[in-house]
C-alpha cells in the first residue's frame, strides 16, 4: 500500500494557499442547475471525487451509476432520479453499501417514489423507477444526516404541491440545511423554516449564473497548521467568502481559543499564531461535525484536554470516525475515550508513542488531513493511502509542499 512521509518545515513562512472549492456548495449547485434546466455551467466547481461523481452522473446517457464512496452524490442522486422518468440503478463502494439510506428511501416512497433495494434492505445499491411525485408533510428525525433533508428540499419545488418537512427532536447539522435553502433562494425558490417545520411550495425555478466559493472545511487544516507551528507562522488562504453560509466557517472563531488569529485582507484570509491557548477545550459539534477530527488532533498535540460532543453522525461517515480517532491517536501516545454514542474526550492521559507511527486513514480523507499537521509537534509522520484526500481536497499534499513541508512518497 502506498504511504507518504511528512516532515515539518524548518520555518513556516508566508504560505499563500488557494483553497479548493466547496464540495458541499458544488454538489448542491449541480443538482439545482439540473432541476432548473440551467444553460450555464457552475463556475469554479470542486475537483473532489464526490463532485466528479455527481457531475459525471448528471451528464451521462447511462442509467447505471457507480458513485464510489461519494455519500452526498448517493443521497442527492437518489432523490433527483426519483422524479426523472426512467429506470435507474445507483451503486457504490463496499463502504457505501454499509452506509444507511433507508430514512431517505422511506420518505421518497411516501411521496410516490418507486425504489427497490438490490442487496441489503435499507442500504445501497438501489433500483429507482422514476415518476412524478405527490408532495405532502413528511416527518423525519432531526438528528439524521442533513444530506437526506437537503436531498428532499432541493426536489421539493418540482414535486406536485411541494413538500413540508417536520423534523422531530434535535436538528443535526443545521447550517447545512440553511446552506441548501440559501442556494435554492438564488434560483428564485421561496421557502419557510419555522421552528421544526420547513415548507417549500411547488414553484418554478429560475436558472442563474452561479459560482462555488472556496471550502471552509479545507481551511480548517491550515488553522491547525498555524496553531501547531508555535507562534512563527503567517498563512494566507485565498478564495474564502467572509460572509459564507458554510457552517464550517465557525472554524475561524473556534481556533481563537487555540491560539490562531484571523483577518481578512485584500490578499485573502491571513492566519497568525499567537501561542495563547485555553487550558481546556469543549464544544458541541452538532452543527460542524466535519471539524471534529481537526480539533481532536490539534488539542492533543497542544496538550489541551478536550471534550467534543454532538458527534453521533461520525459513526456513519467514510469510516466510524470516533473509533478511528481513538485508534490512530494512540499511536502518537494519546489515550482518547468515548461514551460509544456521540462524544470523544481526552483528559491528558498519555502512553509511550510508537517509534515510527503509521497513520491508517481508514479510507477517510479527513483522517489523513487531520493527522498530517501533527508532524509539526512530533516530527516525521507516515500516512498510508494518501490519495484518499482526493475525496475533498485533491491538492492537499502539493499545498503542504508549497508551504515548506517535505512530502516523500507522492511520486
Amino acid at each position: 500500500m502506498q504511504t507518504v512521509t511528512i516532515h515539518p518545515p524548518k520555518q513556516l513562512n508566508q504560505a499563500v494557499i488557494s483553497l479548493p472549492s466547496s464540495k458541499s456548495i458544488s454538489n448542491r449547485l449541480l443538482i439545482l442547475n439540473a432541476l432548473s434546466y440551467s444553460p450555464w455551467p457552475v463556475k469554479n466547481l470542486s475537483d473532489s471525487d464526490d463532485t466528479r461523481a455527481l457531475y459525471t452522473a448528471l451528464h451521462s446517457n447511462a442509467n447505471i451509476f457507480n458513485v464510489g464512496a461519494a455519500g452526498t452524490t448517493m443521497r442527492f442522486l437518489t432523490a433527483f432520479l426519483s422524479r426523472v422518468v426512467g429506470e435507474w440503478i445507483i451503486t457504490g463502494s463496499e463502504r457505501m453499501k454499509e452506509r444507511p439510506i433507508g430514512v431517505l428511501v422511506d420518505a421518497l416512497r411516501e411521496i410516490g417514489a418507486k425504489i427497490d433495494y438490490l442487496e441489503k434492505e435499507g442500504y445501497p445499491p438501489l433500483k429507482i423507477f422514476g415518476s412524478s411525485l405527490q408532495g405532502k408533510t413528511l416527518e423525519l428525525p432531526g438528528n439524521i444526516s442533513s444530506q437526506y433533508i437537503s436531498a428532499l428540499l432541493m426536489i421539493a419545488p418540482c414535486v406536485s404541491n411541494g413538500l413540508t418537512l417536520k423534523l422531530m427532536g434535535d436538528i443535526t447539522s443545521r447550517p447545512y440545511i440553511h446552506l441548501t435553502l440559501k442556494l435554492m433562494e438564488q434560483y428564485g425558490v421561496k421557502s419557510e423554516w419555522k421552528d421544526n417545520m420547513i415548507t417549500v411550495p411547488e414553484q418554478p425555478m429560475t436558472p442563474v449564473k452561479v459560482k462555488a466559493e472556496a471550502d471552509w472545511s479545507a481551511a480548517s487544516y491550515w488553522f491547525q497548521i498555524a496553531a501547531l507551528s508555535g507562534g512563527s507562522s503567517s498563512i494566507v488562504l485565498k478564495g474564502l467568502d467572509r460572509y459564507s453560509w458554510q457552517g464550517d466557517s465557525k472554524v475561524a472563531e473556534l481556533f481563537e481559543s487555540l491560539g490562531v488569529k484571523h483577518k481578512f485582507s485584500q490578499k485573502g484570509l491571513v492566519l497568525t499564531s499567537t501561542g495563547e491557548t485555553t487550558k481546556r477545550f469543549a464544544y458541541n459539534f452538532t452543527d460542524q461535525p466535519d471539524l471534529a477530527q481537526t480539533f481532536a488532533v490539534t488539542c492533543a498535540c497542544l496538550g489541551i484536554p478536550f471534550h467534543l460532543t454532538g458527534l453521533h453522525t461520525l459513526r456513519i461517515k467514510e469510516t466510524d470516525r470516533i473509533n478511528a480517532l481513538i485508534t490512530e491517536a494512540r499511536k502518537l501516545g494519546f489515550v482518547f475515550t468515548t461514551n460509544n454514542v456521540d462524544d470523544l474526550s481526552w483528559d491528558g492521559t498519555k502512553e509511550e508513542a510508537e517509534e515510527q507511527p503509521l497513520i491508517n486513514t481508514h479510507h477517510d480523507h479527513r483522517m489523513a488531513m487531520a493527522f498530517a499537521p501533527a508532524c509539526l509537534t512530533r516530527g516525521a509522520l507516515q500516512i498510508e493511502n494518501p490519495s484518499v484526500v482526493s475525496k475533498s481536497y485533491p491538492g492537499f499534499w502539493q499545498d503542504l509542499a508549497k508551504a515548506g513541508f517535505a512530502v516523500e512518497g507522492m511520486g
